[in-house]
């Protein structure tokens, strides 16, 4: 370990070469589009999206390292419109000088705002620099599209278990920058023990198993035991951004499994989202929609479920509300669904917002005066208790232009099938 002992295992054993690049076999295989960029020579700007540590850095790293262009690299987070433009003009007079493109790597750009991207929008037309981003965040949402679409996107995947598994033997057989100097016996069911817990992310995975080797170094142990794996791993990294891309990924998931009728998929995605520390309120306000949305009138229960939880978890807070959402989320998973009174307000909205108002019809209106009830105010209203079925057909309520119009059309599923008018279209 004599090169760069003092870094951290996972800076130590990046790369060098494409063919110690473990993952993204669908990028940089003989026929992935990054390997052919790189081999016709012919490198453009380009966007590299994916969770952290599975190589965005190193590979922006490794295919620049096989051009002719000059690298430069710095963060989001801690650059502005100063330093951007610092870098640009450097690489205005690289081109000048040597006739050769400058390749701009920025580290976390969807922390850039509508200005800072747009200073980088003229040197990427001319060809001044050639732009590398890597990104957590979906491009689409955090990149202006003015940029986005002189860009390409490349999508980079979680690491599986058997990448990280062989990215762990190499740092353990490696004398030069990993830890095969320890001595330390470590099998491939205990790597992926280690994998298991770094939900694909290298940089964990790896300085995890360092920690763990450090650790039992100190105790003299020249075998891993589960429990110094267990130290060292410390508990699970739960990849969760609650104002990221995984935040809406993860909401949608448990929504859609609940609307599947699957109650075990809709339990996990609760406790994914839980368990990492989602706002309990934010999930149990989406509960309460989707007991609207999904369930409506096939189970009238639902609606009231969704709410004791929400309230429940207001009143006892976390921990032990965590059982109240998750009593919610099985009752909605299970029950029938329909989105019937979902759609019948849609059609009432839309009807309500794009077409003219139409005035409330004068039967329908109150008389609390003289004279309202002289210029024809309640007359012809017709009192549904009076009549023997509790309901006035021959009176109608939509104004005339809309006479006729069917918005709620109830399921034949569950407690909506007992509905008047049920009819069995979904």
């Amino acid at each position: 370990m004599q090169q760069n002992s003092q870094a951290p295992l996972a800076d130590r054993m990046r790369p060098r070469s494409l063919d110690e690049f473990v993952g993204q076999d669908k990028l940089l295989s003989e026929d992935g589009v990054l390997r052919r960029m790189l081999e016709s020579g012919n490198l453009s700007s380009f966007i590299l999206w994916g969770p952290p540590g599975v190589g965005k850095t190193t590979l922006a790293r490794l295919l620049t390292s096989q051009t002719k262009s000059k690298w430069t690299a710095f963060s989001a987070v801690t650059a502005g419109i100063k330093e951007i433009k610092a870098v640009m003009a450097e690489a205005e007079a690289f081109m000048k000088i040597e006739g050769r493109r400058t390749v701009l790597f920025v580290d976390e750009i969807h922390r850039f705002n509508k200005a800072q991207q747009d200073a980088f929008l003229p040197y990427v037309e001319n060809g001044t620099i050639i732009l590398v981003g890597a990104t957590t965040e979906n491009p689409s949402f955090e990149i202006n599209s003015a940029l986005l679409s002189r860009l390409k996107v490349f999508v980079l995947e979680e690491l599986s278990l058997e990448a990280l598994v062989q990215i762990m033997r190499s740092a353990v057989n490696d004398g030069e920058r990993g830890l095969s100097e320890y001595g330390i016996a470590i099998t491939d069911e205990q790597l992926a023990l280690f994998a298991t817990y770094a939900s694909g992310d290298a940089r964990t995975a790896l300085n995890s198993l360092e920690l763990a080797f450090l650790l039992a170094k100190q105790s003299g142990e020249q075998t891993l035991s589960e429990k110094r794996i267990r130290d060292a791993i410390q508990q699970m990294v739960l990849k969760y951004d609650k104002t990221g891309e995984n935040h809406y990924n993860l909401i949608s998931a448990l929504h859609k499994s609940m609307r599947n009728s699957d109650v075990d998929a809709s339990l996990y995605w609760l406790a994914r989202m839980l368990e990492a520390g989602e706002d309990p309120l934010y999930v149990a306000r989406r509960v309460v929609r989707f007991a609207s949305e999904d369930v409506g009138l096939a189970a009238p229960q639902a609606l009231p479920q969704a709410v004791a939880a929400m309230q429940a978890v207001e009143l006892i807070g976390m921990p032990e509300g965590k059982l109240a959402l998750a009593q919610a989320v099985v009752f909605l998973a299970s029950a029938p669904k329909s989105n019937a009174v979902y759609r019948a307000y849609q059609g009432a909205a839309a009807d309500a917002l794009n077409m003219l108002q139409h005035p409330v019809p004068m039967h329908l209106r109150n008389a609390p005066t003289k004279l309202m009830k002289e210029v024809g105010y309640a007359k012809g209203y017709q009192y549904a208790h009076d009549f023997q079925s509790g309901k006035a057909d021959e009176m109608e309520c939509l104004p005339k232009e809309l006479s006729g119009t069917k918005y709620y059309r109830p399921t034949n599923r569950g407690f909506e099938a007992k509905l008047p008018g049920g009819n069995g279209e979904s």
